[in-house]
């Protein structure tokens, strides 16, 4: 029996290849049915792999937030059962409108929230990266 569902593996031979990484790894881990861990979101759709957002911290937060929904609800969980999201940085000129985006997504939510600026993310075109840690209620419901 397996206690973790892993959604969305990949290997990042396929998404970095410039980078000559060989790295399993997955989009979601659901824990002991009920913890849900979803991987750093960029400005980049989830199925095209295609930038959003390109200079703009803003558009690139919206599309991690669209991911994190998308990735919440393939998992069974809501935004609503976010307990913990990080937001990484590259600049903290962009933290405002950065957590503004944020915020409309995460209305009435409560999240714990972390924000950290750092020298730079996996490709030089992200402004952002959005992860968190959520919950499947054991009934299904929503808050």
């Amino acid at each position: 029996m397996t206690t973790h569902r892993r959604i969305r593996q990949f290997n990042t031979r396929d998404t970095y290849p410039e980078q000559k990484l060989d790295n399993d790894l997955c989009q979601v881990v659901v824990a002991r049915g009920t913890m849900v861990f979803v991987r750093g979101q960029v400005g980049q759709d989830l199925d095209t792999a295609v930038n959003v957002g390109i200079g703009d911290a803003a558009a690139q937060a919206d599309q991690a937030m669209r991911n994190i929904q998308q990735l919440l609800e393939e998992a069974g969980s809501h935004l609503d059962h976010i307990c913990k999201i990080t937001i990484y940085l590259i600049d903290p000129r962009y933290r405002e409108s950065v957590y503004r985006t944020v915020g409309r997504w995460l209305k009435g939510v409560f999240p714990v929230s972390t924000g950290i600026v750092v020298s730079a993310l996996a490709r030089p075109e992200w402004l952002v990266e959005i992860d968190v840690t959520a919950v499947i209620p054991d009934d299904g419901a929503r808050p």
